[in-house]
């Protein structure tokens, strides 16, 4: 690490840190693989990759917690999620216990760009799995890469969390039998024009719809969606078709086991959506973003959380799953990773 960052004034972006970890698969089965300071990808012109989209990603985080020890939040359960996810791109899984022996490769390589406790910055891991050999007709690809490279980046929000506004956008994300319960690069390729025209019309995201009936809330183009009922119980949509986010199971159990309050995943319909009291985004780049408003083609359902301020609910939420991934709060069996 050549250069001082100014940790309390981090963006959300890409930082070349020193290594990356790489692993190729040939001839069925995967290399040893190597952690290396080259941070390019070289690849044919006809890589599958590049003419079909076979490519998955997975995102978490490396903390410096209290007592200064570095740590990552329930990366088993990325390991298995891009394990399922390769499956369903007919890619070969890579194996989730060298996952997480290739996740603390890096950090611990990279551990001076972990940022420090306290600062609002933390270290971004990108898992990655791509096809790489040329592939002309339409077929899955017989050579693979996996990387993993790490970034520091700051609060998702910069200045702090306000309130967003969604709207309910004529766009689809996912088809009932498609690909969006797993984290395929090509899901979000699709939601790009629709992100692009919120933002032009002056939202902050979409809110979608189930492709089936248009009658379903799902999620948005990159977080999955809590809400919080009049009677504090918490509710997530439930459907195949959205990405199951380890935050968003993270936030239920907290909210039943640490909150004492109720936890449900049901299916959610866009007539209720006036009922509730308080809405979230979440997911792990900003952890729970609070909704103040969404708007469904010129109606606007403002909850009573506002638009000034997170509701009580998602601040405490928010507030014991950060502290228990920093370190100050004890945390259920498992879900710490030490790098050591």
């Amino acid at each position: 690490m050549g250069e001082k960052i100014d940790w309390g004034n981090l963006g959300f972006g890409y930082y070349k840190t020193d290594y990356r970890y790489v692993s190729n698969y040939k001839d069925g089965k995967w290399d040893a693989g190597i952690l290396t300071k080259d941070d390019t990808v070289v690849i044919s012109e006809c890589a599958c990759v590049l003419q079909y989209a076979q490519t998955c990603f997975e995102g978490l985080k490396a903390y410096r917690t209290k007592d200064n020890r570095v740590v990552c939040f329930r990366p088993d359960l990325n390991a298995k999620r891009m394990a399922d996810t390769a499956k369903r791109l007919e890619m070969p899984p890579f194996p989730e216990e060298r996952f997480l022996d290739a996740v603390k490769q890096v950090v611990k390589a990279n551990i001076d760009w972990v940022p420090p406790y306290g600062s609002g910055a933390t270290l971004y891991i990108r898992p990655y799995l791509f096809g790489t050999n040329p592939v002309m007709g339409v077929k899955p690809a017989t050579e693979y890469q996996f990387r993993v490279f790490v970034s520091p980046v700051g609060p998702y929000f910069k200045g702090g969390v306000k309130p967003i506004t969604l709207r309910i956008p004529d766009f689809d994300r996912a088809a009932p039998r498609g690909t969006g319960h797993v984290k395929a690069g090509l899901n979000y390729a699709m939601s790009l024009h629709a992100i692009v025209d919120a933002h032009n019309q002056g939202y902050n995201e979409n809110m979608y719809l189930d492709s089936a009936t248009r009658t379903k809330i799902e999620e948005t183009g990159g977080a999955n969606i809590i809400f919080v009922t009049k009677d504090n119980e918490v509710v997530t949509p439930k459907s195949n078709t959205i990405l199951p986010s380890i935050t968003r199971r993270s936030l239920m159990y907290v909210a039943e086991h640490y909150l004492g309050l109720k936890a449900t995943e049901r299916e959610v319909y866009l007539e209720e959506l006036g009922e509730f009291k308080e809405c979230a985004l979440c997911g792990t780049a900003a952890v729970l973003s609070p909704v103040g408003k969404v708007d469904d083609h010129g109606k606007e359902i403002l909850f009573p959380s506002g638009m000034e301020k997170s509701g009580d609910i998602t601040q405490k939420l928010y507030k014991i799953l950060t502290g228990i991934q920093m370190g100050e709060i004890e945390p259920p069996k498992g879900w710490i990773f030490e790098i050591d």
